[in-house]
């Protein structure tokens, strides 16, 4: 009888465990059949102690395969970076493989980290999203900025936003599957293009999430080079609550009720499809650079690093300068830093030029037309010695001297639309420096630089000369100009060779007519749209396309000399002659070409003699211009007169801050930068 009872005490103890597995088991397959993904765990555990692996799907991201969106899954009471109970937490997470060609929609994305990241760029999307969208509420101390710009900000705002953490680390471009780093109360974030990002603007980043594994943040078109990149981390201290940025509007389209732009000038008509690089967030990116961007670090010293490291310490420990009888303090970002920089070029700068190669591609200058800065660089470097030394192991910078005008010329075969044999040819010449000398390989090539003008001159050399300090005309963000190493050429028309300074100058403020003033021929998706607006339609705005020479009548130059402002639009690419000739005819320079990095800009503030005008922003050009007072205007035209030495070509011998040293200067500072202690 005892042994009964105990055995069947056995059966029912054993019937009372089994049930609470299976009414668990049915209450995970109801929620699963009825919660959204995400929820059933959530449910089955106390606030705040939800299970996140470190390895889970939401850390990781979904896998790179899969770019459809994954919206709206909920994470209830997850922990913020802080280890406080976070409210619910949306994913609304938009990744696609062309997500680089268009705007991302509406999203807004908050971890457990803490970090909210809003992708506003689209205006018409949100009417159905305003309540997710409305702000952005960042949990971060300082944020990531990618090219839109989120500045709606109060003065208390601005000056508290450069409390990020950065910590700088190399990549190296060949590494195509950039990881996603999500740890408790920091992301990271690896770049795979310029490398660079704006931590104080108060920006997203648009492009994926920092929760997908294929992160890829590409600013530029460079993903082949060699070129080291930052990783910058930003340390999330603060809680959502206390920072809220208005996201801008996605940026009208410019070609609303216009005539749609024949086929040749629509190669790149979809101006709003790509974030836009404001000259404000350029000044952060530069400003930046200094600390993040890293070159890369010679196989062995030299005297001539050591002398680059004393004169990065000189620079940066400038005497202040108030008042100088030469330079105009204003006209630059640090006239201090600039004045000292300049002296210990003219000290101690020493370059090593290549005499190998033939012409007509290397040591061939062509002194006329819109490519003749960089036939005039090489001439007038060629045949100087102050900085040029013919021991190379004295050397500061190494001179590649080729003209990008002359390979077009030589070698491009008509219509064939490929540049593969322009750039072989480049390989090969670096190629045979390489193999006879021990220099490019001491640093892969990380002293040497080029001065090149051409249009295909980023592209042409963005592989196998990624390393050098590139001077380009071209000096595009999108086309992986990357601050801090590379050096924006001006555009020069040289018309006369033998003249160059011939039509200096214009006339007086009180004598210019003419509000603005643009004419030349169609080139790009930018000037069609321009002439669509302002052509013939009001009489203060002198906007024409390729003009004729008449008998009698005013021509292009006199047109310059008698304007307020210079229209400076791109036109195939964001480079521009006007630019120059604006400031050689004493006009005010009307910068519109997004993206485009001004000439100089190590060193010039261009804002304070130069006007910016965004490309969505024609319809209400003349508006923009009217809103100068005239006294800002009048401010402006006498810096154009005082800037102007740095954009002369002198025929005889360079003069000091003139355009040749100027180009030098950039160079040699940007190396002098790049130079780092141990």
């Amino acid at each position: 009888m005892g042994y009964e009872v105990k055995s069947l005490f056995r059966i029912e103890t054993t019937r009372l465990l089994w049930l609470p597995g299976i009414m668990v088991a049915l209450i995970v397959t109801l929620q699963c059949l009825e919660l959204p993904h995400g929820n059933v765990l959530s449910s089955l555990f106390p606030p705040g102690k939800v299970p996140v692996a470190e390895n889970s799907d939401f850390l990781r991201g979904r896998p790179s395969s899969e770019s459809e969106k994954v919206a709206d899954a909920t994470h209830v009471n997850g922990l913020n970076s802080t280890g406080l109970h976070a409210p619910n937490e949306t994913v609304n997470n938009t990744l696609s493989s062309e997500v680089k060609d268009r705007d991302l929609e509406d999203g807004v994305l908050q971890t457990n980290v803490g970090l909210n990241i809003s992708s506003g760029f689209d205006e018409g999307s949100k009417s159905g999203k305003e309540s997710s969208t409305e702000t952005s509420k960042l949990s971060s101390n300082s944020t990531m900025d990618f090219g839109q710009s989120f500045n709606n900000k109060t003065e208390a705002e601005e000056g508290s936003e450069a409390q990020g953490s950065f910590s700088p680390k190399n990549e190296t471009m060949y590494d195509n599957s950039p990881k996603s780093n999500v740890t408790e109360g920091n992301i990271t974030l690896t770049s795979e293009s310029n490398g660079y990002f704006n931590a104080s603007l108060g920006s997203p980043v648009p492009a994926s999430s920092p929760t997908d594994s294929s992160t890829n943040v590409d600013l530029g078109k460079n993903a082949d080079t060699k070129i080291r990149k930052p990783v910058i981390s930003i340390n999330s201290t603060t809680s959502s609550g206390e920072k809220n940025v208005r996201p801008s509007e996605k940026p009208v389209q410019m070609q609303d009720n216009l005539k749609t732009p024949s086929p040749e000038v629509k190669e790149k008509a979809d101006v709003s499809s790509s974030a836009v690089i404001t000259i404000h967030e350029m000044n952060n990116l530069l400003h930046q650079s200094h600390d993040v961007y890293h070159s890369v670090t010679p196989r062995w010293s030299s005297a001539a690093d050591q002398e680059l490291l004393a004169a990065r310490s000189q620079i940066e420990n400038a005497p202040i300068i108030k008042n100088d009888v030469e330079l105009f303090a204003p006209l630059y970002r640090n006239i201090s830093m600039f004045k000292r920089s300049y002296e210990l070029m003219e000290e101690k700068l020493k370059v090593y030029v290549y005499r190998e190669g033939k012409r007509p591609i290397l040591h061939l200058p062509l002194l006329k037309g819109i490519y003749a800065s960089e036939g005039w660089f090489m001439r007038q470097l060629e045949t100087n010695k102050k900085f040029v030394t013919k021991n190379p192991g004295k050397a500061h910078l190494f001179y590649l001297p080729f003209s990008s005008k002359m390979l077009e010329e030589a070698l491009y075969v008509q219509n064939s639309h490929s540049h593969d044999n322009l750039i072989q040819f480049l390989k090969n010449y670096v190629d045979m420096i390489a193999s006879k000398y021990p220099f490019w390989n001491r640093t892969e090539g990380a002293d040497h630089f080029l001065v090149a003008c051409h249009d295909w001159a980023p592209v042409e050399t963005k592989k196998y000369m990624a390393n050098c300090i590139r001077a380009l005309c071209n000096s595009d963000v999108k086309e992986g100009y990357i601050f801090g190493k590379d050096v924006s050429l001006p555009e020069t028309y040289v018309r006369n060779p033998q003249k160059p300074l011939r039509d200096l100058g214009g006339k007086p403020p009180s004598k210019r007519s003419i509000l603005a003033f643009f004419a030349g021929n169609m080139h790009g998706y930018l000037r069609p749209i321009l002439l669509q607006h302002w052509e013939n339609k009001d009489p203060d705005m002198k906007i024409l396309g390729n003009m004729p020479k008449v008998k009698g009548k005013m021509d292009y130059i006199q047109h310059m000399k008698s304007s307020k402002y210079c229209l400076c639009p791109r036109g195939y690419e964001v480079n521009s002659p006007r630019v120059v000739e604006a400031i050689f005819y004493e006009c005010v320079p009307v910068i519109i070409s997004d993206n485009f990095v001004p000439p100089f800009f190590e060193v010039l503030n261009w804002e304070s003699f130069a006007v910016f005008v965004s490309e969505k922003d024609i319809p209400n050009l003349k508006n923009i211009l009217l809103s100068i007072p005239q006294k800002r205007y009048l401010q402006l035209q006498l810096r154009v007169k005082k800037v102007q030495q740095h954009f002369l070509w002198h025929p005889k011998k360079p003069q000091k801050y003139d355009v040749f040293h100027m180009i030098l200067h950039s160079v040699w500072y940007n190396r002098v930068f790049q130079t780092k202690h141990g």
